[in-house]
């Protein structure tokens, strides 16, 4: 589907990911990683940060272990980053800009949910706290028997819960990560924030560097069925069109 495309498709379920698509957390992520690394005596670099975005917080454990040369810490480390994660999230809890009114339009139109690779009591307080978690009917996240992103589980099963096949549902994502899970399930994906690069923009639908881009809310605003037509269909198309 080429972005063009996109305008004239309504979704049947939209699932956003947590972590830097809803909430602007992913900062605080980078900063319980750096915190942590540091409390070990390793300085943090560049290459590890951009290694560790969007992984389950688990992973992260352990590439930290590693790049401490302590493999033995994995445990330890991984709860200090947890636990520094929480601080962070409870001290500044921000959504990121046009999330709240990209999810009060969808909810109108589909059934929503968040795919996110943090504990679910995490995904949950940060919802909460930014008054949106009454418009998801589901959060999925890692267990036993999903998989962490870039595993497609997280969003398979939210497109499952939702009642709808992978291919009818959108997924708003942040990270390479997240897009490569997104479209391993099958689903069309709206990319955000800084221009990716080509392995991104291979895996996504459509890429704005912000939420609040005026053409994501007139598209979902032409997704919004009238009030007298009852449910929007799969067919049904709106007015918006953008160059690329």
């Amino acid at each position: 589907m080429t972005a063009h495309r996109f305008f004239s498709w309504t979704p049947a379920a939209v699932v956003f990911d947590c972590d830097g698509t809803l909430m602007d957390t992913e900062r605080h992520w980078v900063d319980a990683r750096d915190m942590v690394l540091r409390e070990y005596g390793c300085t943090p670099s560049a290459e590890f940060s951009e290694q560790a975005r969007g992984l389950h917080y688990t992973e992260c454990g352990r590439l930290m272990a590693e790049a401490a040369d302590r493999p033995d810490l994995t445990k330890d480390m991984t709860d200090t980053l947890l636990d520094r994660f929480r601080e962070l999230v409870a001290a500044n809890p921000t959504t990121m800009p046009g999330a709240p009114e990209l999810v009060h339009s969808a909810v109108q139109f589909a059934p929503l949910a968040v795919a996110s690779n943090c504990p679910l009591e995490v995904v949950e307080s940060c919802l909460d706290m930014a008054g949106l978690r009454e418009c998801f009917r589901h959060i999925v996240v890692p267990d036993a028997a999903i998989r962490p992103k870039p595993h497609p589980d997280v969003y398979v099963t939210a497109a499952r819960l939702c009642g709808v096949d992978p291919g009818d549902a959108l997924a708003v994502e942040d990270s390479h990560c997240g897009v490569q899970a997104a479209a391993a399930a099958g689903m069309r994906v709206l990319g955000v924030g800084a221009q990716p690069g080509e392995k991104e923009q291979a895996l996504a639908d459509w890429w704005v560097d912000s939420l609040e881009e005026p053409t994501v809310q007139g598209w979902a605003d032409a997704c919004i069925p009238a009030q007298d037509t009852g449910q929007a269909d799969a067919g049904a198309t709106g007015a918006w069109a953008i160059d690329s």
